[in-house]
């Protein structure tokens, strides 16, 4: 009699789970959502090559902000994760770099031949995001650089979740080819940077103004870039103009003022 009940009510749980789990699977995941809103939001190089021709001209001080690939990974709201406890009433969060910006494969990147705008004496300043930090050591050595130090260290004065401590900063290195060049400018320029974060990957204007201050008199490049700046030639899909312009607004006081006192405007 108790082996009777007990495979009867072994059978009337494994119905039960079996009409559970193919409820869940009529249930629209986060997931599902995520994928479709990245097809509408991913940016796309329309131009007809990987990038810009670059300049014919040879510099001594390159700096660069990589537009690294995070092989489709998204920052998105966890709690849409599970599909008992999701809720579409709601807008899900998600975001990635590739919503802002084309991004780029390290192995493509690689293929940019910067070494043939780079003066024999020439040193590469480059952003590396946490996460690509072998890969942007990697990155200057196919473009013809030797890794030497950390130069800049950016306290973004917040912070970004991770997965084993709160991201709060980002690296700036620095890459040598042949010697640093002369003649050199202020020589005490400090590795930290404290500056609030703004739009996504918008780097502080300070590191620049600080390379400037080390080599015044130097040919200067910034690629990657999003605007034109005096005293810089710019190489890069998002440059915003090639004329000259007034300060944008939503720069902050500390650099309307850093601006001013430099004689620096957007050109």
């Amino acid at each position: 009699m108790y082996t009777k009940v007990s495979t009867k009510m072994n059978s009337i749980f494994m119905k039960k789970e079996s009409r559970n789990k193919i409820s869940l699977l009529n249930k629209q995941t986060g997931y599902s959502i995520y994928n479709e809103e990245t097809k509408k939001r991913i940016k796309q190089n329309t131009l007809p090559n990987l990038y810009p021709e670059l300049p014919n001209k040879k510099f001594d001080i390159i700096y660069a902000d990589p537009p690294w690939h995070y092989n489709g990974k998204l920052q998105f709201d966890k709690s849409s994760k599970s599909i008992e406890k999701i809720d579409l009433s709601k807008k899900i969060f998600i975001s990635s770099a590739t919503f802002k910006y084309p991004t780029l494969k390290t192995s493509e990147m690689m293929k940019i031949p910067i070494q043939e705008i780079s003066k024999d004496d020439c040193l590469l300043f480059m952003w590396a995001t946490n996460p690509h930090l072998d890969q942007a050591i990697e990155l200057g050595g196919a473009w013809g650089f030797d890794y030497k130090t950390v130069a800049f260290v950016w306290d973004k004065m917040n912070h970004n979740p991770g997965q084993y401590t709160l991201s709060n900063c980002e690296l700036c290195l620095v890459f040598k080819r042949g010697k640093i060049p002369k003649p050199r400018g202020v020589r005490n320029i400090q590795q930290l940077v404290r500056s609030p974060r703004k739009e996504h990957s918008e780097k502080p204007i300070e590191v620049m103004r600080a390379i400037e201050e080390m080599f015044p008199t130097q040919e200067r490049i910034e690629l990657f870039a999003r605007r034109k700046f005096k005293g810089w030639s710019t190489w890069g899909l998002d440059v915003l103009k090639e004329i000259e312009e007034s300060l944008p607004s939503k720069l902050s006081q500390s650099e309307l003022e850093l601006f001013n006192s430099r004689e620096s405007v957007l050109v």
